[in-house]
């Protein structure tokens, strides 16, 4: 069993030198640091030479017992010299309270924060794109790796489960729409052009944007949320140590799912709030329904229906990945999990809308108005 730990003093040439002995460790330290608290006397140098073993408490003693005398400390062995110098490392006052600063610089801050998070997470999500187009590519040479079950069962989770929330959504944004244009075009004596509103409005906007908002918040939420939890209890690095691609078996199935789905749903949500819309004409402004799908059809040009289902894919795709990207970032611990999933579905909802007002613009110059 080692000493227990010890000291002596001495003096050579005017230099008063303090020697540690025995096992500098908790098990064998006793009351040696009140005993040193004791010394009235400075000390210039302390020799570790005759010290056994040491721990992590034997050496902050050792370390603070310098710091106190200004000594000088030798004689330590490999072992005890590295602990000594990761705790003269760690020895840093600690800042109880933050540096008061102007509202108007930590306002500043934060918005620079901000920004350079933005700037890595489009980054990331452009990286992210290239790896499943990288993993596209791998399945298209070899056809045998794709994962038919995966991407049907994406379908009905993304696509067949969602039709009753949407629909119920769809139709009553459509009662909404034609009761507020309707009150508004009554003070025109124009309340037949609420059909006309009604039909343009959800087939080119509302119908595939609404759609879009349900699934980020359904589905991409969802993504995000289980590959999230995949990554923190270490499946998806589990799924890599056995040769299991997670961009193919979990990533792209997803991806597909929504990009099949959107134009599906977005064209289902059109339909359902155009019911609703001649539901409350019918009601409302005693419009019977033939008359109504006749107006639809004089009125609704068929570019409207083009240009809901172009927009469509690329809004599945934008949702997937958000989901996907996010989920795959989480890394720590549970909290994390919920974070990415409000990311996802943020970031999903701002990108569906900056694209939509980038494509209102586009089919604008191109004449499909």
């Amino acid at each position: 069993m080692s000493n227990r730990a010890d000291f002596a003093q001495d003096e050579q040439d005017g230099t008063r030198i303090l020697r540690l002995s025995g096992a500098l460790t908790l098990a064998r330290i006793g009351d040696l640091p009140d005993r040193l608290k004791g010394i009235d006397q400075p000390i210039d140098r302390i020799d570790l030479s005759a010290v056994e073993r040491v721990d992590t408490v034997g050496a902050w003693i050792v370390h603070r017992l310098g710091q106190d005398h200004a000594a000088t400390i030798d004689g330590a062995n490999e072992e005890a010299a590295r602990l000594l110098e990761q705790i003269d490392r760690a020895d840093q006052p600690v800042r109880m309270r933050p540096d008061s600063t102007t509202p108007l610089i930590r306002v500043l801050g934060e918005i620079g924060a901000a920004v350079t998070t933005a700037g890595r997470t489009m980054l990331g999500l452009l990286a992210f794109f290239g790896a499943l187009m990288i993993a596209t590519g791998t399945l298209i040479r070899n056809p045998r790796r794709f994962r038919l079950n995966a991407v049907v069962q994406r379908f009905e989770v993304v696509g067949v489960s969602a039709l009753g929330i949407i629909g119920l959504m769809s139709f009553l944004i459509g009662i909404v729409i034609a009761q507020q244009g309707a009150v508004q075009l009554r003070q025109f004596g124009a309340e037949v052009f609420t059909i006309n509103l009604i039909g343009r409005i959800t087939l080119r906007e509302l119908g595939v944007l609404m759609t879009a908002i349900m699934v980020a918040g359904r589905s991409g939420s969802a993504f995000a949320a289980q590959l999230g939890t995949m990554k923190l209890t270490e499946e998806i690095d589990a799924m890599r140590t056995i040769g299991v691609s997670p961009m193919e078996a979990l990533v792209l199935p997803r991806v597909i799912a929504s990009v099949v789905m959107m134009p599906l749903l977005g064209f289902y949500s059109s339909v359902v709030a155009i019911i609703g819309g001649g539901f409350l004409c019918w009601v409302s402004l005693d419009i019977p329904p033939i008359t109504f799908i006749q107006r639809i059809r004089e009125v609704v040009p068929i570019t409207d229906l083009y240009v809901g289902l172009v927009k469509a894919p690329v809004f599945g795709m934008i949702i997937a990945l958000s989901g996907c990207f996010q989920g795959m970032q989480v890394e720590g611990n549970a909290e994390e999990v919920g974070l990415r999933t409000t990311s996802a579905v943020v970031q999903a909802i701002f990108l569906v809308i900056v694209l939509d007002a980038f494509f209102a613009v586009f089919f604008t110059w191109i004449g499909w108005i």
